[in-house]
């Protein structure tokens, strides 16, 4: 009978020099490229221009490693200094290495992307999709979202499946038949009152985790393709959330806190950070689910509308510089 799981996986897949390549970091870019794709798809399927995938990936990647990279500096990175320091008569007893020292926030080779947060990484997508609307598609900041989370969901499991191969982020002590011994992490040999798991096995929660982006991706996947969700603007993109950040907000209870400063919080940084998401994804379901599907016709119309009143403007325009030029005309004879 299985009463473990012993995880003693390598996570650099090749080096070169001082550059080694993980496997952590080409799942993040086969998650980008599997989820542009997707887009691409359906973009295609709507029929929409090929430079918006084109574009698409400019503003969705720069977006989404910056902000991963920015979330994980400025959520997870304080750690307590040797002695608080007092500032405008503020006590800080945790300080961030990065504010001081900024030009090492993207140092590749001192661990630079090592840390990369999802929170930041939906934060950065975020904008970069805000951008993407205003700049290129102009069809509506959610009007996007429905259709590029359908990409990220997939996207997520591989970058879970990064998370586990680094043997990080995992869950507590469990006597289930598939806890793993995460033995290349040192966290996983150190006592339990120090915070680690006492050489336990653990809950592989990357695994749990690979499994709700699966089954969200999975969801809204049919959502699109068979219900044509993507017709009530918000429905995908809300399910999508509450998919996502409502499960990572229940797996957090079992999960080892991230940072020390987490231990005396109730709800630590990944529960606080997704409660927004969770709030956003319940309005955004009622209020899809209150609101009238938008029709290929009621489009069509939208467009046809537009082109005809252009058509008229434009006939208005011409009539009225030829009725200008005819009176001028009868003055110059009249003279």
């Amino acid at each position: 009978m299985l009463n473990a799981i012993t995880w003693n996986v390598e996570p650099v897949f090749f080096q070169i020099g001082p550059i080694a390549v993980r496997w952590y970091g080409l799942l993040w870019a086969v998650a980008v490229f599997l989820a542009w794709g997707i887009v691409k798809k359906i973009f295609k399927h709507e029929k929409h221009p090929e430079a918006w995938s084109e574009k698409l990936f400019f503003y969705g990647a720069i977006g989404l490693i910056l902000g991963a990279r920015l979330g994980h500096v400025l959520f997870y990175e304080w750690h307590l200094l040797p002695e608080p320091v007092t500032f405008l008569g503020i006590t800080f007893k945790y300080g961030n290495y990065y504010l001081s020292h900024p030009w090492q926030i993207f140092n590749v080779f001192n661990g630079g992307l090592s840390g990369l947060a999802s929170h930041g990484a939906a934060i950065g997508l975020l904008v970069g999709m805000y951008l993407y609307n205003k700049k290129v598609v102009h069809k509506g900041f959610i009007w996007i979202l429905d259709r590029l989370v359908i990409g990220v969901a997939i996207g997520g499991a591989c970058i879970r499946l990064g998370n586990l191969i680094n043997s990080e982020i995992y869950g507590g002590p469990t006597t289930l038949p598939w806890g793993f011994e995460f033995v290349r992490d040192p966290r996983w040999f150190a006592p339990l009152e120090m915070g680690g798991s006492g050489g336990l096995p653990c809950h592989p929660t990357q695994i749990y985790e690979m499994l709700y982006c699966l089954i969200t991706f999975a969801v809204i996947w049919w959502m699109y393709w068979k219900k044509e969700a993507y017709k009530k603007t918000g429905l995908i993109y809300g399910v999508f959330l509450i998919g996502i950040f409502g499960t990572r907000f229940l797996l957090e209870f079992i999960k080892f806190n991230q940072e020390a400063f987490e231990e005396n919080m109730f709800f630590n940084m990944g529960q606080l950070l997704s409660i927004p998401f969770i709030v956003w994804g319940i309005y955004l379901i009622i209020h899809a689910s209150r609101t009238p599907a938008i029709s290929q016709e009621n489009e069509k119309g939208k467009k046809e509308n537009t082109t005809g009143s252009v058509i008229r403007s434009a006939s208005t325009a011409v009539k009225e510089n030829s009725n200008t030029a005819a009176s001028k005309a009868k003055k110059g004879k009249k003279k």
